[in-house]
């Protein structure tokens, strides 16, 4: 499935068949490139930048390499190829034909699913668009431009099913894309995640290593949807979304690396020395993996929730890789554990396995955010640092479903508010911890050069060495 690259919206969708739906679309596209100008990376609508751009959605053939204006950048609208009599596999339509229209008994509740993934793209371009200015390479600031247009793209796809299957509703909620803002007293995004500041890079390889997860997982669900447009949208989004995760993951690493190599030089484990070398030193690492972590496992919703159920059973969404679930994909009468607090202690009840959907796709999140952090604590063992990063109890810090408000430490156990208090700045970024890694950051654009406290990476973007040229100032 190629992509047209003639037209005004390069899409693989035959859109000039639908001269209506080119229209509204072309209508809206003024607008979301005065979104980019206001809210896009700062101060860069003139760089070539080295960006993949897909030019197909076969596996192999979707990304092609070369400079690029970030505004010039060709958005469009790709699906990947529909799969032949697809048939629903989940719910009550299990068995049934996958729709190629949305069914009006669930049309609220589709649109209010698209609308929501449709926010979190955007918002998550304006949380970074200050980053650019204190890049620590030439290399991480063209992936963060990477990321950055992709999430510019993904915010398309939601929009291109808000115009075609919508109606006026979903002209509107696509104007309304556009204006709500990041963080906004008045009008903020809709998801609480996305309405809090990325200041640092430290917060921005966090951010896309645990909330881009959440995007994984989210994305996976919807690319089960018996609603086939939305289910092809969201698999080609999961190609991308890849990248983004590498970007965390790697961005870490590396900044593990020089750490471990600025304590073994000289052979200290004290933070306050640590920091006078000019890296960031481990327990400030951990408490900002425990802060982005436990605000992301927030996304997945409440532990038991009856929309949850409803978007199950409706073969709206479903579970992360539901066809190799071993159950019967309806789960009447199934149960999963969710977590309370009885007599001052966290304990496991059962819940229908309906309603706790949110908190089995949280599960599956959990288990592959930590694969990714024993990953990094390999770092610390290559280089004999012992050191030992974790990701804390899912109750830790938690501020939505029943577990809000109830202090939980790291470790599981329930505290009083005075041990709370007491420990916070152990467990949590403080402001003095984010003044420090904001001391830190400095715009480093020499190619081939890396700022003090972060490592290079071990090879660069699509064949090219370290050192080359991946943003040209003009």
């Amino acid at each position: 499935m190629s992509i047209n690259y003639s037209e005004k919206i390069p899409n693989n969708v035959d859109l000039a068949s639908d001269k209506t739906l080119q229209r509204a679309l072309e209508h809206w596209q003024p607008g979301f490139l005065d979104w980019w100008k206001d809210m896009g990376p700062e101060g860069s609508l003139n760089y070539d930048v080295y960006l993949r751009t897909a030019v197909s959605v076969e596996p192999g053939g979707w990304a092609h390499f070369g400079y690029v204006k970030m505004p010039d950048y060709r958005w469009g609208i790709f699906l990947n190829a529909a799969e032949q009599d697809r048939t629903i596999h989940f719910g009550d339509h299990k068995g049934q034909p996958a729709w190629q229209d949305v069914p009006g008994e669930h049309r609220s509740n589709l649109r209010r699913i698209i609308v929501t993934q449709g926010d979190t793209e955007p918002a998550s371009v304006e949380q970074q668009r200050h980053l650019g200015l204190t890049a620590p390479s030439l290399y991480d600031l063209r992936n963060l431009f990477q990321v950055n247009v992709e999430e510019g793209r993904h915010l398309w796809a939601m929009v291109y099913l808000l115009h075609r299957y919508f109606g006026r509703d979903g002209r509107e909620e696509a104007e309304a894309l556009l204006a709500r803002r990041s963080g906004d007293r008045d009008n903020p995004r809709i998801l609480g995640a996305f309405n809090e500041k990325t200041p640092d890079w430290l917060s921005f390889f966090m951010f896309t290593y645990f909330t881009d997860r959440d995007g994984k997982f989210q994305l996976s669900a919807l690319a089960e949807s018996g609603f086939d447009p939305l289910a092809r949208t969201t698999k080609f989004m999961l190609t991308e979304e890849a990248h983004h995760m590498f970007v965390g993951e790697s961005g870490i690493a590396r900044i593990l690396q020089r750490t471990c190599e600025v304590m073994a030089q000289h052979k200290t484990d004290d933070p306050a020395k640590v920091r006078s070398f000019g890296v960031i030193d481990l327990p400030t690492i951990q408490r900002y993996l425990n802060f982005h972590y436990s605000v992301t496992i927030d996304l997945f919703g409440a532990d038991v929730s009856s929309n949850a159920a409803t978007f199950y059973s409706s073969g709206l969404k479903g579970r992360y890789e539901e066809t190799k679930q071993s159950d019967d994909h309806i789960l009447k009468g199934a149960m999963y554990p969710v977590l309370e607090v009885v007599d001052g202690k966290l304990v496991e009840r059962e819940a229908p396995m309906l309603n706790a959907l949110n908190e089995k796709l949280r599960d599956d999140f959990i288990r592959d955010s930590v694969a990714g952090v024993g990953r990094w604590n390999k770092v610390m063992q290559k280089n004999g640092i012992n050191f030992q990063l974790s990701v804390p109890h899912k109750a830790f810090n938690r501020q939505i479903g029943p577990l809000a408000g109830i202090k939980v430490a790291p470790d599981g156990r329930v505290v009083s508010q005075a041990e709370w208090d007491a420990n916070a700045k152990k467990w949590l970024p403080t402001p003095e911890d984010r003044a420090y890694v904001a001391s830190l950051m400095g715009r480093v654009v020499e190619p081939g050069k890396f700022a003090n406290w972060i490592a290079a990476p071990v090879m660069g973007i699509n064949k090219q060495p370290v050192n080359f040229e991946y943003v040209r100032f003009n």
